[in-house]
């Protein structure tokens, strides 16, 4: 592709060819373009109608509309101009031009291919949702008409843009120039090829990707730079607005460690590059997006020196985005969860390793960890529907946000609590490295926890993602008395024996119910009034648990999951019973504290 950006009108002029193959076992006689900006054209689009995103993000109107404009798609192998017979609208909705098809004179068989000469214009919108302006500040984000993916039973993989949906595509190799005025910093996916090069008030910067599924580019006149090298020779770097060098340099640091401990998980990062940009005052919607080898970033630089880590979190969230989805390709639209959640919960467990008393927040008297804060979300929506659901089915952007962020990474923090961390790294990192490049399903990803956590992890997986899968653990109730000898008559009734001798002074029991379609095994913890604790174990069968007590003192108190290993329990404050307030020992309390810091995590910033 050959680009050029007016940053006074915020137009981009381009022109390109698409070599596409027909990969599938069956020929094909239509293709269908994504035209995504086409969602920022008038208050009729999908996405502009669409009230869904309310409570997510990108829930504005933009200030200016934008749109894209195909001049010409002319078909080498068949000689014509397709454009003049492609769909105008998006199929069975006339306001919408975001997905159309485009019929074919010819069919392209099983293993042919179709190289198509592009020109169109895309006018930037003001920022709104991921891409588009603010005064000379570009972030030119699904800009150009792209190829819907072709799925190998030779069905295409095509949808309208969707509020709260992101993207799904083939890998392919881009070589892209942009031509931009001279004094603006670029940065953009893959590695500029070569110096630049000036001509009549302008540069031409050439950029060359493998192996990537989109391509994204900003252009400002005002950013300054930070590099340095990366793990295993990656050169990384940090667009950022002047004055900022302190969180460029943060989030740098972020990038480094972060890319360390996740090619280490799930496999080596495999390009020689990565930009991070963060968006100056008034372009925060850019924030918070990946793209191939670029991610952008966003926050004050006051949150730091408030032990607020939201710098350190966005910037992690969106470099975990490289392998998931980025190294991945699994498709964003029909199973968000296998970006969202992945990332969110490869976020947490990264910044847990690093802070394991703070990883959301550590100031004076507050500390609070990303699960903390997540569990939160999750268990606002146990049974608001499933994790693993379409974009459109979604009712809600605060649905879609606490489903396929917080309870997706929720499900899988439960599973590596309980049944292993060590198998939950094995189980992602197995799904990761095999499925990279290979547009993988929910499936895979279960059959990978099977294969390293078991049958019973795999389970609860898919009931957790596909049933709307929930849990509450509850003591029900406890009792202990003293214990008596046992009356009657005890051997020859001409001579009696004596009673069998009292094992222990108190006996009795613990009664734990098990609410929901999740069955996580637990332990249990009793305590005694000399605060003794005696640990029992249930695998979570049936609904109905009782434990025998016998014990030197009363049983006084009884906790569920004294290690909170089951995030996914729906209410924490049913897992303590005691026999009295007076009764509860000071040690019980420090069981119960997770409580209070989930409690507490819900008014976090």
């Amino acid at each position: 592709m050959e680009v050029r950006l007016d940053p006074v009108e915020h137009q981009v002029h381009g022109t390109g060819t698409i070599r596409w193959h027909n990969r599938s076992q069956v020929a094909q006689r239509e293709i269908y373009l994504h035209l995504y900006l086409n969602a920022f054209k008038n208050e009729h689009t999908l996405f502009m109608r669409n009230p869904a995103g309310a409570g997510f993000r990108g829930g504005g109107t933009p200030r200016r509309w934008g749109h894209i404009q195909i001049e010409r798609l002319f078909a080498r192998e068949l000689g014509r101009d397709l454009w003049p017979d492609a769909d105008r609208h998006s199929p069975g909705d006339e306001a919408d031009q975001t997905d159309l098809r485009v019929p074919l004179p010819e069919p392209v068989v099983p293993g042919g291919v179709l190289t198509l000469e592009v020109q169109w214009q895309a006018k930037l919108p003001s920022l709104v949702m991921r891409t588009g302006f603010h005064q000379r500040f570009h972030m030119v984000a699904q800009w150009f008409p792209k190829l819907a993916r072709l799925e190998p039973d030779g069905r295409w993989a095509h949808f309208p843009f969707h509020r709260l949906s992101e993207f799904y595509a083939d890998f392919g190799r881009y070589d892209v120039r942009i031509d931009v005025p001279e004094g603006f910093v670029v940065g953009a996916t893959g590695h500029q090829q070569g110096p630049a090069q000036q001509q009549a008030g302008r540069v031409v910067r050439r950029y060359l990707a493998e192996q990537v599924h989109d391509f994204a580019f900003t252009a400002w006149d005002q950013f300054e730079e930070l590099s340095r090298p990366g793990p295993a020779g990656v050169q990384l770097r940090c667009l950022f607005p002047p004055g900022e060098q302190r969180l460029a340099r943060l989030e740098l640091e972020m990038v480094d460690q972060g890319m360390r401990r996740f090619s280490e998980l799930y496999g080596a990062y495999p390009y020689d590059t990565l930009t991070v940009v963060h968006p100056p005052s008034g372009a925060g919607e850019a924030g918070g997006m990946e793209y191939p080898t670029i991610i952008t970033t966003g926050g004050r630089w006051v949150w730091p020196l408030l032990g607020v880590r939201f710098i350190e979190g966005v910037t992690v969230h969106e470099l975990a985005h490289q392998w998931f989805y980025g190294l991945l390709g699994s498709n964003e639209n029909r199973w968000p969860f296998l970006d969202e959640g992945l990332t969110t919960y490869a976020t947490a467990e990264a910044m847990e390793a690093w802070w394991p008393n703070g990883s959301a927040v550590q100031a004076p008297g507050l500390s609070l960890s990303q699960l903390a804060v997540q569990r939160v979300a999750a268990a606002e929506v146990w049974n608001h529907g499933p994790i693993a659901q379409a974009v459109p089915a979604f009712v809600s952007g605060g649905d879609y946000g606490a489903l396929v962020y917080s309870r997706a990474a929720t499900l899988l923090a439960t599973l590596g609590r309980v049944y292993g961390p060590e198998g939950l790294a094995k189980a992602i990192g197995r799904y990761a490295r095999a499925h990279r490049f290979g547009h993988p399903t929910p499936e895979d990803l279960i059959a990978a926890v099977k294969v390293d956590l078991g049958a019973a992890a795999a389970a609860n997986l898919r009931i957790g993602l596909f049933e709307g899968g929930w849990v509450d653990y509850q003591v029900l109730a406890l009792r202990s008395a003293e214990s008596e000898p046992a009356g009657g008559v005890f051997g020859d009734p001409d001579a009696p024996s004596p009673a069998p001798r009292i094992e222990a002074a108190f006996a009795g029991y613990a009664t734990i119910l098990r609410r929901g379609t999740l069955a996580f095994p637990i332990e249990i913890a009793l305590h005694d009034a000399d605060g003794h604790v005696t640990t029992a174990h249930w695998d979570g069968g049936g609904q109905r648990h009782e434990i025998p007590y016998a014990g030197a003192s009363p049983l006084v108190a009884v906790v569920i999951d004294p290690d909170h290993r089951v995030l996914l329990d729906n209410d924490l404050t049913n897992n303590l019973r005691a026999g009295s307030r007076r009764a509860i020992a000071p040690r019980v309390l420090t069981h119960a504290g997770f409580a209070v810091q989930l409690a507490l995590a819900a008014v976090a910033p």
